[in-house]
């Protein structure tokens, strides 16, 4: 079943326009990844789902149109973003960050409460640096904090930014790990934007390929791995 639906999206920032009209589906439960170089619009497609900035073109999750909603009301409807660079609050604590995360929910404490300790579960790192300040964390814990933060307002579909941008491959590896895991037992749906080719693939239930603000390709990983001019090209192997 078809979680979110998007069609003929365009955005940019100001006179410029990044996104030329992008089609495209992510089904509840899937690993949906996007491929391309710098500069072909895949942090802006995030940007403009997530209504951070203007946007036109029909934008449908769970049923209901977000087209013309707030970024508050974005997330709230179930949609939360790791964006590119981490993007924690690095004067606050990792606890501090985590209460951040629930700011749109509307349950009790106790609940929030539950839930930290649940992402505090899946990333023990964090749970040992609680009351650190974010900004004094290493590159893959405040990439572990970002998302934990995200999973906070409890979303049915994770927008994720380049989240190997800058790490080590180990680290790396442990995040698509983590990723992998939440979406098979949590059932979580992820549109995940990336540079690692070989590695987001490998989780991918589909691949969009983007080229100067284009869907150009579309498919399976099997698919897309098995075209040889598309994998020369955009694959890199």
């Amino acid at each position: 079943m078809t979680l979110l639906q998007v069609r003929g999206l365009k955005a940019g920032y100001g006179p410029l326009k990044v996104l030329e009209g992008i089609d495209l589906e992510v089904g509840e439960g899937e690993i949906v990844v996007m491929l391309g170089a710098n500069g072909a619009g895949k942090t802006t497609t995030l940007r403009a789902l997530s209504g951070v900035i203007p946007r036109t073109g029909t934008v449908e999750f769970a049923g209901a149109d977000i087209s013309k909603a707030s970024p508050e009301s974005i997330v709230r409807s179930g949609v939360a973003q790791v964006p590119q660079g981490r993007g924690t609050f690095p004067e606050l604590s990792v606890d501090d960050n985590m209460h951040a995360g629930a700011y749109p929910r509307r349950d009790s404490s106790a609940a929030i409460k539950t839930d930290i300790g649940k992402w505090y579960d899946v990333f023990p790192r964090l749970a040992d640096r609680r009351h650190q300040r974010a900004g004094s964390l290493s590159g893959g814990e405040q990439q572990m904090l970002a998302i934990a933060r995200a999973l906070m307002s409890r979303p049915t579909l994770l927008l994720c930014d380049e989240p190997s941008l800058g790490l080590a491959p180990l680290i790396t590896q442990e995040l698509f790990k983590v990723l992998e895991r939440l979406n098979k037992e949590e059932g979580l749906a992820v549109l995940l934007v990336e540079q690692n080719a070989n590695l987001a693939m490998h989780i991918a239930s589909r691949v969009y390929l983007l080229e100067t603000g284009r869907i150009v390709a579309s498919g399976s990983a099997a698919e897309l791995s098995a075209d040889d001019s598309i994998r020369k090209a955009y694959l890199g192997f």
